[in-house]
Protein backbone atom coordinates (compact mmCIF):
# COMPACT_ATOMS: atom_id res chain seq x y z
CA UNK A 1 0.00 0.00 0.00
CA UNK A 2 1.06 3.33 -0.87
CA UNK A 3 0.27 6.59 -2.01
CA UNK A 4 2.74 8.55 -4.16
CA UNK A 5 3.22 12.33 -4.59
CA UNK A 6 4.68 14.72 -7.23
CA UNK A 7 5.05 18.14 -8.15
CA UNK A 8 7.18 20.88 -10.43
CA UNK A 9 7.58 18.58 -13.04
CA UNK A 10 8.06 21.52 -15.52
CA UNK A 11 6.92 19.02 -18.66
CA UNK A 12 8.25 20.80 -21.98
CA UNK A 13 9.25 19.36 -25.53
CA UNK A 14 12.28 20.51 -24.54
CA UNK A 15 13.26 18.50 -22.10
CA UNK A 16 11.64 15.36 -23.52
CA UNK A 17 14.00 13.12 -21.10
CA UNK A 18 12.19 14.29 -18.04
CA UNK A 19 8.62 13.19 -20.41
CA UNK A 20 10.06 9.54 -21.02
CA UNK A 21 11.27 9.47 -17.13
CA UNK A 22 7.62 10.03 -15.90
CA UNK A 23 5.91 7.99 -18.72
CA UNK A 24 8.43 5.11 -16.96
CA UNK A 25 7.37 6.44 -13.82
CA UNK A 26 3.71 6.08 -14.52
CA UNK A 27 3.79 2.71 -16.31
CA UNK A 28 5.71 1.47 -13.53
CA UNK A 29 5.46 2.15 -10.03
CA UNK A 30 2.01 4.39 -10.35
CA UNK A 31 0.76 1.74 -11.84
CA UNK A 32 0.33 -0.55 -8.38
CA UNK A 33 -0.12 2.41 -6.01
CA UNK A 34 -3.14 3.33 -4.11
CA UNK A 35 -3.19 6.79 -5.99
CA UNK A 36 -0.63 9.39 -7.23
CA UNK A 37 -1.29 13.01 -6.52
CA UNK A 38 0.08 15.92 -9.06
CA UNK A 39 0.40 19.17 -6.56
CA UNK A 40 1.58 21.43 -9.69
CA UNK A 41 3.29 22.69 -11.92
CA UNK A 42 2.94 19.55 -14.16
CA UNK A 43 3.53 21.42 -17.24
CA UNK A 44 6.24 24.42 -17.61
CA UNK A 45 3.48 26.53 -18.61
CA UNK A 46 -0.27 25.83 -20.03
CA UNK A 47 -2.34 28.12 -21.85
CA UNK A 48 -5.69 26.90 -21.88
CA UNK A 49 -6.86 23.50 -22.65
CA UNK A 50 -8.08 24.46 -26.15
CA UNK A 51 -4.60 25.28 -27.33
CA UNK A 52 -3.47 22.63 -28.66
CA UNK A 53 -0.30 20.74 -27.34
CA UNK A 54 1.68 17.90 -27.87
CA UNK A 55 3.23 17.24 -24.45
CA UNK A 56 -0.47 17.97 -22.97
CA UNK A 57 -1.69 15.23 -25.41
CA UNK A 58 0.85 13.00 -24.69
CA UNK A 59 0.38 13.09 -20.63
CA UNK A 60 -3.23 13.07 -21.49
CA UNK A 61 -2.66 9.93 -22.66
CA UNK A 62 -0.21 8.55 -20.34
CA UNK A 63 -2.05 9.71 -17.11
CA UNK A 64 -5.35 7.80 -18.77
CA UNK A 65 -3.65 4.73 -19.07
CA UNK A 66 -3.45 4.74 -15.37
CA UNK A 67 -7.10 5.72 -14.83
CA UNK A 68 -8.21 2.66 -16.75
CA UNK A 69 -5.42 0.50 -14.61
CA UNK A 70 -7.39 1.59 -11.55
CA UNK A 71 -5.13 4.08 -10.03
CA UNK A 72 -6.92 7.52 -9.57
CA UNK A 73 -4.66 9.91 -10.00
CA UNK A 74 -5.70 13.71 -8.49
CA UNK A 75 -3.78 17.67 -9.22
CA UNK A 76 -3.63 20.43 -7.54
CA UNK A 77 -2.95 23.63 -10.10
CA UNK A 78 0.29 25.01 -9.76
CA UNK A 79 1.17 28.83 -10.38
CA UNK A 80 2.38 27.62 -14.67
CA UNK A 81 -0.44 25.35 -15.00
CA UNK A 82 -3.42 27.00 -13.34
CA UNK A 83 -5.40 27.12 -16.19
CA UNK A 84 -5.47 23.80 -16.87
CA UNK A 85 -9.17 22.92 -16.34
CA UNK A 86 -11.81 20.27 -16.57
CA UNK A 87 -11.82 18.87 -20.46
CA UNK A 88 -7.91 18.33 -19.95
CA UNK A 89 -8.77 16.77 -17.26
CA UNK A 90 -11.54 14.22 -18.02
CA UNK A 91 -9.41 13.13 -20.91
CA UNK A 92 -6.15 12.52 -18.45
CA UNK A 93 -8.87 10.93 -16.08
CA UNK A 94 -7.64 13.14 -13.21
CA UNK A 95 -9.63 14.87 -10.47
CA UNK A 96 -8.89 18.47 -9.38
CA UNK A 97 -8.67 19.25 -6.39
CA UNK A 98 -9.19 22.84 -4.95
CA UNK A 99 -5.69 24.43 -2.98
CA UNK A 100 -5.55 23.56 -0.34
CA UNK A 101 -7.37 20.06 -0.37
CA UNK A 102 -7.54 18.04 2.89
CA UNK A 103 -7.09 14.11 2.50
CA UNK A 104 -6.97 10.77 4.84
CA UNK A 105 -4.13 9.54 4.30
CA UNK A 106 -3.91 6.36 5.46
CA UNK A 107 -5.49 7.27 8.81
CA UNK A 108 -3.47 10.53 8.97
CA UNK A 109 -5.55 14.09 7.91
CA UNK A 110 -3.41 15.55 5.66
CA UNK A 111 -3.29 18.49 3.78
CA UNK A 112 -2.01 19.31 0.41
CA UNK A 113 -1.26 22.25 -1.34
CA UNK A 114 0.94 23.85 -4.35
CA UNK A 115 2.69 25.82 -1.92
CA UNK A 116 2.84 29.23 -3.51
CA UNK A 117 0.16 31.05 -1.01
CA UNK A 118 2.54 30.38 1.71
CA UNK A 119 5.38 32.20 0.32
CA UNK A 120 3.79 35.38 1.82
CA UNK A 121 7.12 37.45 2.08
CA UNK A 122 7.44 37.37 -1.78
CA UNK A 123 4.60 40.82 -1.69
CA UNK A 124 5.15 41.19 -5.52
CA UNK A 125 4.76 37.56 -6.88
CA UNK A 126 1.53 37.57 -4.76
CA UNK A 127 0.28 40.57 -6.32
CA UNK A 128 0.82 38.99 -9.59
CA UNK A 129 -0.92 35.66 -8.64
CA UNK A 130 -4.16 37.43 -7.57
CA UNK A 131 -4.33 39.11 -10.73
CA UNK A 132 -3.72 35.49 -13.15
CA UNK A 133 -6.71 34.00 -10.42
CA UNK A 134 -9.12 36.63 -11.59
CA UNK A 135 -11.87 35.05 -13.37
CA UNK A 136 -12.27 38.39 -15.21
CA UNK A 137 -8.13 37.87 -16.15
CA UNK A 138 -8.59 34.40 -16.82
CA UNK A 139 -12.09 34.88 -19.17
CA UNK A 140 -9.64 37.95 -20.96
CA UNK A 141 -6.45 35.67 -21.79
CA UNK A 142 -8.71 32.78 -22.94
CA UNK A 143 -10.55 34.34 -25.66
CA UNK A 144 -6.95 35.90 -26.87
CA UNK A 145 -5.58 33.87 -29.91
CA UNK A 146 -3.35 30.82 -28.95
CA UNK A 147 -0.31 32.44 -30.70
CA UNK A 148 -0.78 35.19 -28.64
CA UNK A 149 -1.19 33.60 -25.33
CA UNK A 150 1.63 31.74 -26.19
CA UNK A 151 3.73 34.22 -26.86
CA UNK A 152 2.46 35.95 -23.56
CA UNK A 153 3.91 32.80 -21.76
CA UNK A 154 6.95 32.80 -23.31
CA UNK A 155 7.52 36.55 -22.11
CA UNK A 156 5.93 35.60 -18.86
CA UNK A 157 8.36 32.60 -18.03
CA UNK A 158 11.51 34.69 -19.17
CA UNK A 159 10.43 37.32 -16.67
CA UNK A 160 9.91 34.37 -13.96
CA UNK A 161 13.71 33.47 -14.86
CA UNK A 162 15.33 36.61 -14.42
CA UNK A 163 13.02 37.25 -10.81
CA UNK A 164 14.51 33.50 -9.14
CA UNK A 165 17.63 34.20 -10.60
CA UNK A 166 18.12 37.43 -8.46
CA UNK A 167 20.08 36.09 -4.93
CA UNK A 168 18.08 39.26 -3.19
CA UNK A 169 15.03 36.96 -3.72
CA UNK A 170 16.03 33.90 -1.91
CA UNK A 171 14.56 33.93 1.36
CA UNK A 172 11.16 35.75 -0.11
CA UNK A 173 10.56 32.83 -2.30
CA UNK A 174 10.69 30.11 0.25
CA UNK A 175 7.44 29.54 2.75
CA UNK A 176 6.43 31.92 5.71
CA UNK A 177 6.58 30.00 8.74
CA UNK A 178 3.79 32.00 10.31
CA UNK A 179 1.89 31.29 7.06
CA UNK A 180 3.12 27.71 7.35
CA UNK A 181 1.67 27.25 11.40
CA UNK A 182 -1.05 29.35 10.39
CA UNK A 183 -2.55 27.06 7.68
CA UNK A 184 -2.04 24.14 9.94
CA UNK A 185 -3.76 25.43 12.73
CA UNK A 186 -6.98 26.51 10.55
CA UNK A 187 -7.03 22.87 9.09
CA UNK A 188 -6.40 21.14 12.31
CA UNK A 189 -3.76 19.06 10.71
CA UNK A 190 -0.39 17.97 11.84
CA UNK A 191 0.83 16.57 8.30
CA UNK A 192 1.49 18.90 5.36
CA UNK A 193 2.47 18.07 1.74
CA UNK A 194 3.16 20.55 -0.90
CA UNK A 195 5.73 21.83 -3.78
CA UNK A 196 6.71 24.70 -5.10
CA UNK A 197 9.86 25.99 -3.45
CA UNK A 198 12.16 23.55 -5.45
CA UNK A 199 13.24 22.71 -1.88
CA UNK A 200 12.88 18.89 -1.14
CA UNK A 201 13.17 18.02 2.84
CA UNK A 202 10.39 16.48 5.50
CA UNK A 203 10.91 19.15 8.00
CA UNK A 204 9.27 18.58 11.74
CA UNK A 205 8.25 21.55 13.76
CA UNK A 206 6.09 21.87 16.73
CA UNK A 207 2.57 22.79 16.44
CA UNK A 208 0.90 23.70 19.69
CA UNK A 209 3.41 21.49 21.89
CA UNK A 210 2.62 18.88 19.12
CA UNK A 211 4.95 17.05 16.80
CA UNK A 212 3.88 18.07 12.73
CA UNK A 213 5.18 17.77 9.78
CA UNK A 214 6.21 19.51 6.14
CA UNK A 215 7.16 17.90 3.51
CA UNK A 216 8.57 19.50 0.75
CA UNK A 217 8.59 17.83 -3.07
CA UNK A 218 11.18 18.68 -5.17
CA UNK A 219 11.50 19.24 -8.68
CA UNK A 220 11.91 17.26 -11.73
CA UNK A 221 14.73 19.63 -14.03
CA UNK A 222 17.88 17.15 -13.22
CA UNK A 223 16.35 14.19 -11.61
CA UNK A 224 12.54 13.11 -10.75
CA UNK A 225 11.33 13.21 -6.95
CA UNK A 226 8.91 11.31 -5.45
CA UNK A 227 7.24 11.12 -2.09
CA UNK A 228 6.31 7.46 -1.05
CA UNK A 229 3.62 7.32 1.39
CA UNK A 230 2.96 4.10 3.46
CA UNK A 231 0.71 2.97 6.09
CA UNK A 232 3.93 2.38 8.09
CA UNK A 233 5.95 5.55 6.94
CA UNK A 234 7.17 7.46 4.05
CA UNK A 235 10.00 8.59 2.02
CA UNK A 236 11.55 11.61 -0.42
CA UNK A 237 13.12 9.65 -3.04
CA UNK A 238 14.84 11.08 -6.21
CA UNK A 239 14.31 9.24 -9.63
CA UNK A 240 17.40 9.43 -11.36
CA UNK A 241 17.42 10.01 -15.12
Amino acid sequence: MTSLFISDLHLDAARPRVIDLFADFIATEANGADALYILGDLFEAWIGDDAGDETGDRVADILARLRRSGVPSFFIAGNRDFLLGDPWARRAGVTLLGDPALIDLYGTPTLLMHGDTLCTGDTQYQKVRAMFHAPAWQRSFLEKPAEERRSFAVQARAESQRYTRDPTHGAIMDVDAGAVQATMQRFGVSRLIHGHTHRPQIHRLDLDGLVAERIVLGDWYEQGSVLRVRPDGMSLDVLPI
